[in-house]
């Protein structure tokens, strides 16, 4: 409890001086026509997730290693970009060192050579759904959260990841919460708090898929794949723009953009919807695989069908 009350004290510290050091030093994010939010915010907040991160690493005897390094490597290649906008030339090959320190930490072994460039390849995808993902107040602390709650319970049955990794992280996104959880949001998590947040997700994930065997772990983070990976297959046969472009395609995006839905509204939907599916998981990843396998296919085209409903009908709202 001691421990829990100091990383309280500590991320809320770093937190506040951040914001104040921010401000000073003009670490900010000014809406464009593409942005969701119409003020001047502190950018960058998602910097206690790589924060909470080093304490649990320090404070648990060095656990992780590989993964923390990974983690501190992309954390500060994203800082910077929040503060210069660095080319992806630069970012790209850093994330796939990070990725590849994840899954020396995970333990996946080399052979064969596809599956292990598949994983890279996967981990790099989750890292930048993560990103694109994080437009609108709330969404990405709401839906981590709902995410990392799953996955705490699945370790409470399993005992298979240090806990504290996971409640350190939870504390993290609380008190990062208490200033972005808000109709005007104080800061925005940043590339830095994002791509950490996505990193930690699939490190956990991935963890637990492989020595659990599950494919159903992947659905841990159907809601925001259902979304990112729809919306990037939309605008890639449909759209001239660049996928690498900022836009305004995203499902939550059109639900503030054309309907009554505020930005916490949205951000709620999300979690809510992905800890559901998260509870499904936890009632069936014990399952035989043919049973595992017919459930993952299914859930996909469902969310598949309901992703082209939904884009179609808000496709039609005149925003």
């Amino acid at each position: 409890m001691k421990a829990y009350i100091f990383i309280i004290l500590t991320l809320g510290v770093l937190s506040y001086v951040y914001l104040k050091l921010a401000i000073k030093f003009n670490i900010i994010d000014k809406p464009n026509q593409r942005s969701s939010h119409t003020k001047i915010t502190v950018r960058g907040g998602g910097i206690i997730f790589p924060i909470a991160i080093l304490l649990f690493y320090i404070i648990h005897d060095f656990t992780y290693s590989y993964f923390t390094l990974g983690i501190f490597l992309i954390a500060i290649v994203s800082f910077l970009d929040d503060i210069y906008t660095l080319s992806s030339k630069i970012r790209f090959p850093f994330q796939f060192i990070a990725v590849f320190l994840i899954l020396l930490e995970i333990g996946l072994p080399y052979s064969p050579i596809y599956m292990y460039c598949a994983a890279l390849l996967f981990g790099v995808g989750i890292i930048n759904m993560f990103n694109f993902m994080d437009g609108i107040n709330g969404i990405t602390g709401l839906y981590s959260l709902s995410v990392l709650l799953g996955f705490y319970f699945l370790n409470e049955n399993e005992q298979l990841l240090q806990s504290d990794l996971i409640i350190y992280s939870i504390i993290a996104l609380l008190i990062f919460g208490f200033y972005n959880f808000r109709t005007k949001a104080l800061f925005f998590a940043g590339d830095i708090g994002s791509i950490a947040i996505g990193a930690l997700v699939f490190f956990t994930g991935l963890y637990f898929m492989y020595y659990l065997e599950s494919p159903l772990i992947l659905l841990f983070v159907i809601v925001y794949g259902a979304d990112a990976g729809n919306t990037l297959l939309y605008r890639k046969f449909f759209t001239q723009e660049s996928i690498f472009e900022a836009h305004r395609h995203h499902i939550y995006q059109k639900l503030v953009d054309k309907t009554r839905f505020t930005h916490l509204q949205v951000s709620f939907l999300y979690a809510i919807l992905q800890f559901g599916i998260s509870l499904i998981i936890l009632k069936t990843y014990k399952l035989s695989l043919e049973v595992q396998w017919l459930l993952f296919f299914g859930l996909i085209l469902v969310f598949i069908i309901a992703y082209i409903i939904i884009f179609r009908k808000l496709q039609k709202i005149v925003g």
